[in-house]
């Protein structure tokens, strides 16, 4: 019959269906995640009140070679080059199932943004400041891991456990081997754009074998005058807290300087890789706690940092690395014999394949001098001065030696997917 309509085959159907909806080839979004889980053995443990006697310990950590987590990131093609970019991370305790950080479901990260290949790349969100970001590749931690490897309780935040909320982050496009990037964080405080805040800025240079970056970074407390960091800080892992509950880099090292007007950090790091079994890294900082009325000691504190990483892969499985570091203090606020750290770290670790590994890290840290603490972690009250004492890389926060050394070692697995 004339006009009659003859079915469509199955095959034509796809293929219309196919060229109909081309928009969806052009978007991902990307399950992944790291599990890692670990023993390690400390020679001595008490708290940042020094109010236990020191003992030795072992115990479960996870995310020691990488920090346990699982995300999602994803990218939309928007045409001419534009992408749409996002990246929720969320952290946890592999042992205790818990949230990395309290209140906080994707507390490592979460952000929006645009990225072009040709004028750079703008994100939104809780993320990592333009300071670290472009000293990473650079970093103590990248072989020796921030648990065991990054310097003294990670005062100079070459670890990833400074993050911003509330920020702005322009990283530009790799030209002639240079990217520049800066970032600023709004603290949202009433009538202030200074208070709470988080500005940082970084310069890198990679092409072939060699590479290196300069970053400087201020971070701002909420409160004028100084005292707690509250909810309302930037650095701040905890937005309910108003008591400095969640404040990131309080060890041993710095406990005594807590309640900082404001924090500075200069950073100067390079690495050379000599050929495809061997590269160095080293690196330089300078932080600086600058006091305010409320906060507890009444001259401007600066630790300086020296550090270097040798990595080696001595087979397409096996990797090994020796770091040294050495953080010396001013003195200042009455301490004539100010403190120092020197810290002696190793790892190993093997390829089981591209996804997983087992891994072995030993160091020992031996630390001179006198800082700043507070008696009974009680930071209303006033600092005093005491005999500074030993604390590993940053995964001994709230758990440093109770002498002036310190020995830990640790095994673990991780696994990518």
């Amino acid at each position: 019959m004339k006009g009659q309509r003859k079915p469509l085959s199955a095959g034509v159907l796809l293929y219309a269906a196919a060229v109909a909806t081309p928009a969806f080839a052009q978007s991902s979004v990307t399950l992944y995640g790291i599990v890692d889980d670990s023993i390690v053995y400390q020679s001595s443990q008490t708290n940042l009140n020094r109010s236990t006697p020191g003992r030795s310990n072992v115990k479960m950590a996870s995310g020691i070679w990488a920090g346990s987590r699982f995300g999602l990131k994803g990218a939309e093609d928007l045409g001419g080059g534009n992408k749409a970019i996002f990246q929720l991370e969320s952290g946890f305790d592999i042992n205790s199932g818990q949230q990395q950080f309290t209140n906080a479901m994707f507390g490592r990260q979460a952000w929006v943004g645009l990225t072009n290949p040709g004028y750079g790349t703008v994100t939104l969100g809780r993320q990592y400041t333009s300071y670290y970001t472009l000293l990473s590749p650079y970093s103590p931690t990248n072989w020796l891991t921030g648990y065991f490897g990054a310097h003294p309780g990670d005062l100079d935040g070459l670890d990833t456990i400074y993050r911003a909320n509330n920020s702005v982050v322009y990283t530009s496009p790799k030209l002639y081997g240079v990217t520049v990037s800066g970032s600023y964080s709004f603290a949202g405080v009433p009538d202030s754009v200074y208070q709470g805040s988080t500005w940082s800025a970084a310069i890198q240079y990679q092409q072939g074998p060699i590479g290196g970056a300069v970053a400087f970074s201020r971070i701002n407390n909420a409160a004028n005058g100084g005292g707690f960091y509250s909810g309302q800080s930037t650095t701040i892992n905890d937005t309910t807290s108003t008591t400095g509950g969640g404040q990131a880099g309080v060890s041993a090292v710095t406990a005594g300087y807590q309640r900082a007007q404001a924090q500075q950090r200069f950073a100067v790091a390079g690495g050379y890789q000599f050929n495809s079994a061997w590269d160095i890294s080293v690196t330089y900082t300078n932080v600086q706690y600058i006091p305010g009325v409320n906060s507890g000691f009444t001259d401007e504190a600066v630790f300086n940092t020296a550090g270097t990483v040798l990595h080696w892969k001595a087979t397409s499985a096996w990797d090994f690395a020796a770091g040294y570091s050495y953080t010396w203090a001013s003195k200042a606020n009455g301490i004539n014999d100010a403190a120092s750290y020197h810290q002696f770290n190793l790892s190993q670790y093997y390829s089981l394949s591209k996804r997983t590994g087992l891994y072995a890290l030993e160091a020992f840290q031996r630390a001179n001098g006198n800082t700043l603490f507070y008696p009974n972690n009680n930071a209303t009250t006033t600092p005093r001065q005491g005999a500074a004492i030993a604390t590993i890389g940053d995964g001994f926060q709230g758990a440093p030696s109770a002498s002036r050394s310190m020995f830990a070692a640790g095994v673990g697995i991780i696994h990518r997917f």
